[in-house]
């Protein structure tokens, strides 16, 4: 079984009075491996967000099932959940999602404050981590205190703090200028050669292409995937820029 199975996902928002329904998700189905670098790319209302809030078990779906290492995620309980998405997921966000009463330091803590590690624990995990990313130098700053590309980095320290099974990345490069935009996604590529399974949506084709593989969500399914084989990155770029032009005029890439 691969490490992450997502099988036939549906998912239908019933208006508030019920006199409608939306269907966000109507048959997803893939699989990701251990290691893998996966990017999900869509034009808006395609479903990739839903997808994405299925995958972070923050909403079920209406049908199908998401098995992440062994674990299906529809049977976790819904008082455990929250201590399910700390230990085994983290999380990047596009606008960060730090708080601004504490410095970066506590920031980063904060999944492990939750789950109750000691100050020792907490700090031998960070310092390697801060190293990598080059933020040792400024975890005592707020942060209003630094620019954008120095929080996306400490929104990354915080995700891997917990040795997440899965990183769930949404629009990380979406608050940040070209080089912090660079910057980080050179960063994400080096935390997957080391082995962490990140999976990114994205609307960015310079961020998709970085990834291993890209899989393009059109009308709540799966339209297509693109592999890197031994593409670079700009060829890459390239296939995954005629991707999303064909999809935007209606043409056939299967």
């Amino acid at each position: 079984m691969a490490f992450l199975e997502v099988s036939c996902l549906k998912k239908i928002y019933t208006t508030r009075f019920g006199g409608s329904q939306v269907q966000a998700l109507s048959n997803v189905s893939f699989s990701a491996e251990e290691g893998e670098y996966v990017a999900i790319m869509g034009e808006s209302g395609s479903g990739k967000t839903t997808l994405l809030n299925i995958l972070a078990a923050l909403d079920r779906p209406t049908g199908g099932r998401v098995i992440l290492d062994g674990m299906d995620l529809g049977q976790i309980k819904d008082k455990e959940i929250t201590m399910f998405r700390r230990e085994h997921l983290g999380f990047v966000f596009q606008d960060f999602n730090l708080l601004d009463t504490f410095n970066l330091r506590d920031n980063i803590f904060l999944p492990l404050v939750l789950g109750r590690k000691s100050v020792q624990e907490m700090t031998d995990s960070l310092l390697p981590i801060a190293q990598k990313l080059g933020i040792r130098d400024i975890l005592d700053k707020y942060p209003y205190e630094v620019s954008g590309g120095q929080k996306q980095r400490a929104a990354v320290a915080r995700a891997l703090i917990t040795n997440p099974k899965l990183i769930l990345a949404d629009e990380p490069t979406g608050a940040l200028d070209s080089k912090a935009a660079n910057d980080l996604l050179t960063l994400l590529g080096e935390i997957n050669r080391d082995g962490q399974t990140i999976l990114m949506v994205t609307h960015s084709a310079r961020a998709a292409s970085r990834a291993g593989r890209v899989l393009f969500i059109k009308d709540g399914e799966v339209y297509h995937q693109i592999y890197r084989g031994n593409s670079t990155n700009e060829q890459m770029y390239q296939k995954i820029s005629d991707t999303l032009t064909l999809l935007a005029t209606g043409g056939d890439v299967r």
